[in-house]
């Protein structure tokens, strides 16, 4: 990007993130909050809480959204990009339609949003751009003017985001014992989705079997594997793996399981293993049980070494993208000649998400896309 710090026409940075309890008390109506419409017994959301329980009943999502915040307000001061940054939630307070309306009141009406999910699904976008929908209706019914939303690319292939990545994978091989480490396998984890939400991630047309979801993904692990390669010399061989999977058993998801690709790797011979949580911007909860307890235990049940390198949270190199990101988003649309800055093959993504993109269960209004009833 040129050095040019003019965020116009925005007025405001907004960070979606999903939200997560704070304390004991919290996790079974955030759970509720969570599945709401889905018909989930409560029995069922008690069995998911006791994940939480394990940490005293606190998701670690919020403080590191904090931890965020401050690190982009931060960058931002520092290189005199005067844009105010505010938080909302889907899930837990701050709600979303709260700090929308506390942004109205502050005359805030033209807003980008930064959402705390770097790849093309249903539930790591759409879904995102359905609870904007929502809010901005609260508040159109509330008698108030919704704000103009636009929403970030995915930012999956920034340098910003991957660089933190190779470097937590490369911490990861130097901490394992010297005589495992060249062999040693590379494990990218993200949350598993259904294959059919996976199949129409993206724009259809554009994307084969797994959609834009497993494409984005195959992506950065083949940079990251990349970059380890040139840094150490050695090829480390690696697989896109899954975690998290929820849902009805008789539902295909994308597979291979994390703890099934451990054992199947140690049956193969392999002394050690690295898992990189790629799909993850911070060490939320799924990453602290799924791979931090129970990968874990997994392996350490079958005397595996293994290392989970660090997810990209408040690294300053993050906050540096976001910014990028911010003033190359509003020089398009001062209709300003950019070029988006990208790793791989696949190029930036879209600005704007077309009609169809990530498809919804059931039809929802979505903001921030070519199909939102907010202009």
């Amino acid at each position: 990007m040129p050095d040019v710090r003019d965020a116009t026409p925005y007025d405001a940075l907004l960070l979606l993130s999903f939200g997560g309890p704070e304390g004991p008390d919290d996790v079974i109506p955030f759970l509720e909050n969570v599945t709401r419409g889905r018909g989930i017994p409560k029995e069922r959301l008690k069995e998911v809480g006791e994940h939480y329980f394990l940490f005293g009943g606190v998701s670690p999502i919020n403080d590191q959204n904090r931890a965020l915040l401050d690190a982009l307000r931060k960058d931002f001061a520092e290189h005199g990009l005067d844009l105010p940054i505010y938080w909302g939630n889907r899930n837990w307070a701050p709600y979303l339609t709260d700090t929308l309306r506390e942004m109205v009141a502050d005359g805030r009406r033209r807003i980008l949003v930064l959402a705390t999910s770097a790849y093309a699904s249903y539930s790591g976008c759409r879904q995102y751009r359905e609870n904007l929908a929502d809010s901005l209706a609260a508040l159109q019914a509330e008698g108030l003017e919704p704000p103009k939303v636009d929403k970030l690319r995915h930012y999956f292939n920034h340098p910003g985001f991957l660089e933190p990545m190779i470097d937590g994978v490369l911490a990861s091989l130097a901490d394992l014992p010297e005589d495992v480490r060249d062999g040693a396998h590379i494990a990218f984890s993200t949350h598993s989705i259904p294959n059919a939400s996976a199949d129409t991630s993206g724009p259809v047309e554009d994307h084969g079997e797994g959609g834009a979801y497993v494409e984005q993904h195959l992506d950065v692990a083949q940079l990251i594997a990349d970059a380890v390669r040139e840094r150490t010399g050695v090829d480390h061989p690696w697989r896109l793996v899954y975690q998290s999977r929820s849902g009805a058993p008789h539902i295909p998801w994308l597979e291979p399981d994390i703890c099934d690709h451990l054992e199947e790797r140690h049956a193969a011979g392999v002394p050690a293993v690295v898992i990189s949580p790629i799909g993850f911007v911070s060490d939320h909860m799924e990453v602290l049980y799924d791979l931090d307890t129970e990968a874990k235990a997994k392996a350490g049940e079958l005397g595996l070494p293994m290392r989970r390198s660090a997810t990209v949270g408040d690294d300053p190199r993050f906050a540096a993208a976001i910014r990028d990101l911010v003033l190359e988003r509003a020089a398009v649309e001062r209709a300003e000649e950019v070029t988006p800055c990208v790793l791989g093959g696949l190029g930036a993504s879209h600005n704007l998400c077309p009609v169809g993109c990530c498809p919804a269960r059931a039809p929802r209004p979505a903001a921030a896309g070519a199909d939102s009833p907010y202009a």
